[in-house]
């Protein structure tokens, strides 16, 4: 499928959404039904020699605050089991983690992490889950990140229906004053049990929802980073290192990966990067597209960074599609006040 038909597939689908439509397919029914039980099957593997329970990562990270000093930034993670760090053993391995330590670092602040992502959650649980985080209406978050997008697939959830509930906990989220920032559905077509050809159906599949969950997100204010094939070709090449135990989830290591892809855009949206690094490079492709296109485009390159750049042009909301260069999370595991449970 080429760039232009996937952006005229995201545009349908994220207008679906916006305008209430139905259960627009990515699929032929049947073709998706044979797609998600050997998906199905594959999932079935999770919990062997997987903990099931999430490490406990939140807490303080960047050291402790000074009496009467700033409050820390405040970080919380929402969606589905990639988000919670669902697959590692240890708190510090989990993406909530890694990206606090890495805010902490970059800002030179200590970070306050919370996490409300549920393992096997959809996009209809975030608007649970936003309620949680704005309970509290003096600890509004400083930047949110959700990944989500997965379970929408394997469970067969609408598409429309994914990107209304993404689009609205974002918007919920921006209007609170909090910054976004959205992992995009990930690619299983790299699910090792999952054979040709429903392998490729897969990957289209998922890269159908991520460029549809993109165009919801940025035309909401928010900002998305492609998790694609969990970033790069180190997947394709060392699932045995970059998947976890069931073949499923990813490892320390591919959290790793997934973590120094989205910490610049993170960075970025608090106004912590680089301003040299804001302005698009052309030998990057960088630059400025239709909303649509940018958001196929994203879909198709795992760490890609597509933000809102002008209220609208000829062919409607235009973005600015960004492939950030990455700094590495420390090496060693962060450390941070609040020991797991």
């Amino acid at each position: 499928m080429t760039s232009m038909s996937r952006a005229r597939v995201a545009r349908r689908i994220a207008a679906g959404a916006a305008y209430g439509g139905g259960g627009i397919g990515l699929a032929g029914a049947a073709t998706v039904g044979v797609l998600l039980a050997e998906v199905q099957l594959a999932r079935r593997r999770v919990g062997n020699g997987t903990p099931s329970r999430v490490p406990n990562a939140e807490g303080l990270y960047g050291g402790t605050l000074p009496p009467g000093g700033e409050p820390p930034l405040r970080l919380v993670m929402l969606g589905d089991s990639t988000a919670a760090g669902q697959g590692v053993h240890r708190a510090g391995q989990t993406p909530g983690a890694l990206l606090a330590a890495g805010l902490a670092a970059v800002a030179e602040s200590p970070v306050e992490l919370r996490s409300v992502a549920v393992p096997g959650a959809r996009s209809d649980d975030l608007d649970r889950q936003v309620a949680v985080v704005l309970a509290d209406a003096v600890r509004v978050p400083d930047v949110c990140v959700i990944m989500i997008g997965a379970n929408d697939v394997t469970h067969r959830m609408p598409a429309t229906r994914s990107v209304r509930h993404l689009a609205g906990a974002v918007r919920r989220l921006r209007t609170a004053g909090a910054e976004v920032v959205v992992g995009t559905c990930p690619d299983l077509g790299t699910i090792e049990p999952v054979r040709q050809p429903l392998r490729w159906l897969a990957r289209r599949t998922s890269r159908q929802l991520a460029a549809a969950q993109t165009i919801g997100v940025v035309e909401q204010g928010g900002r998305t980073v492609s998790l694609g094939d969990l970033l790069g070709p180190e997947f394709a090449q060392n699932p045995r290192e970059m998947f976890g135990p069931d073949n499923y989830h990813p490892s320390a290591d591919g959290y790793a990966t997934a973590a120094m892809a989205v910490l610049p855009t993170v960075c970025a949206a608090l106004g912590l990067w680089p301003a040299d690094e804001e302005r698009p490079d052309v030998s990057r492709r960088e630059g400025f597209l239709p909303v649509a296109r940018a958001a196929a485009e994203a879909a198709s390159e795992a760490g890609t960074e597509v933000a809102a750049a002008m209220p609208t042009g000829p062919r409607g909301p235009w973005a600015l599609l960004k492939r950030r260069r990455r700094r590495r999370v420390a090496e060693t595991e962060p450390e941070h006040s609040a020991q797991p449970s």
